[in-house]
């Protein structure tokens, strides 16, 4: 339940003036009236009655279930004692049963205080109607009514007196019961509101995140294969500078080769980094390479120092996804770019790549050292690229020596999207 303001409060008191000047001038007016004959008094005690009305309801929605009582007490009290006051007692009573049911935080509690007070009332009413029923043929009741006939005013008078009376206290049990649920869902909606903003902000954090990690993977997967390649045709430039001038030469060609390579795809990761429309999520990627550029890869490490044999098995039945191509694409580079750093100087490499009817696997297999055994941010990335394409990726050591990295991802786009 929510908490009681001030304004609610204030709104109480205001409540309880605003019944104690309307109870008053009811007094006033039903004893001038003279409804209970001329009693000596009526008016002052009629006007204390108003105030015990008005008073309980300054403090009803603190305390439901005592205002309640004292308010249906008191009202028991004034007609019982013919207190000449006829409505401010029936409206405190009504909002008095009504605040129970909005309000009470104990649920049990405040059924158990409606229904002890319906039920009194209730029982009182029959007694009354008793009493009346007895009095001999022809006496008046309430004035107006007597008993003569098989189906009299005061059979119908009565059967009044009760529809109303169960319209008024079950009103006022149900429209209570249904203010409370609509506070509580209420209160409820304002925490997952609360909650959703919080949501919000935690998913905007990790897309930010997200979006490091994918620009990181980006640039190492650009940056890393070709500066590597470049550093050891650096080398074998500078080992054979004055032996061999024109395979220097042909090595500085192939720096240069690779240096505009990197340029060119690093131009391409920022403008697709920069455009409007473009996802920023993790499965955003430039397209511009896919299986048949592997080939290149493996010309490249040849050049570079590192005999590598490429080979084809199978046929695809169909154009896999750009998104599985150019993943697989990245995991090869990965892969050669580790061999030529880890595996050694007397190292060879082997790139295989198999289309199956349902499945695309390729595997890149070297015969040299296995190297570091702490995944690094390149193996990150080929798992994660695995994982997007759908697939699973295995990177170890081989137990015949070497290391190995094999992939298996869905050949479909509907199988990917699937897994």
């Amino acid at each position: 339940m929510p908490r009681l303001t001030r304004a609610q409060q204030r709104n109480d008191i205001v409540l309880a003036v605003v019944l104690f000047l309307g109870g008053g001038l009811s007094a006033v007016l039903s004893s001038i009236s003279g409804i209970y004959g001329d009693q000596q008094g009526s008016l002052a005690v009629a006007l204390g009655y108003v105030a015990v009305l008005a008073i309980p309801l300054a403090f009803r929605r603190r305390w439901p279930s005592v205002a309640a009582v004292i308010v249906t007490f008191a009202y028991f009290l004034a007609v019982t004692f013919r207190i000449p006051e006829l409505y401010a007692g029936n409206i405190a009573m009504f909002i008095a049963l009504y605040t129970v049911g909005a309000w009470e935080t104990n649920r049990r509690r405040a059924t158990i205080v409606r229904i002890a007070l319906i039920v009194g009332m209730f029982a009182w009413l029959f007694v009354v109607m008793f009493q009346q029923a007895t009095l001999p043929v022809g006496e008046e009741v309430e004035g107006a009514f007597s008993r003569a006939g098989s189906f009299s005013p005061f059979v119908a008078y009565q059967l009044l007196t009760i529809g109303v009376n169960a319209l008024f206290f079950g009103g006022a049990y149900y429209f209570g019961d249904r203010s409370y649920q609509q506070m509580r869902e209420r209160a409820a909606l304002e925490e997952r509101t609360a909650e959703l903003e919080s949501e919000r902000e935690v998913t905007a954090a990790q897309a930010v995140a997200l979006d490091r990690v994918r620009i990181a993977r980006e640039l190492h997967d650009v940056v890393a294969h070709h500066v590597s390649l470049m550093g050891v045709q650096a080398g074998v430039a500078r080992a054979v500078l004055t032996k061999d001038p024109e395979k220097a030469r042909e090595v500085l060609s192939g720096i240069e080769g690779s240096a505009r390579t990197s340029l060119h795809e690093l131009r391409q990761l920022l403008e697709t980094l920069r455009a409007p429309g473009s996802d920023s999520g993790p499965d955003t990627a430039p397209t511009t390479h896919g299986l048949t550029s592997i080939a290149a890869l493996v010309d490249e490490a040849s050049a570079a120092g590192l005999p590598t044999t490429f080979t084809v098995i199978g046929e695809p039945a169909q154009d896999p996804p750009p998104l599985v191509q150019v993943n697989l694409y990245r995991i090869a580079q990965e892969a050669l770019t580790n061999a030529r750093r880890h595996a050694g100087p007397h190292a060879t490499a082997d790139v295989r790549l198999r289309f199956d009817t349902d499945a695309i696997e390729l595997e890149v297999a070297n015969t040299g050292r296995s190297g570091s055994t702490t995944p690094g941010l390149g193996q990150l990335g080929m798992r994660e690229r695995a994982a997007v394409s759908g697939g699973t990726i295995e990177i170890g050591p081989r137990s015949r020596g070497g290391y190995l990295v094999r992939v298996r991802v869905p050949a479909t786009e509907s199988e990917v999207a699937h897994v």
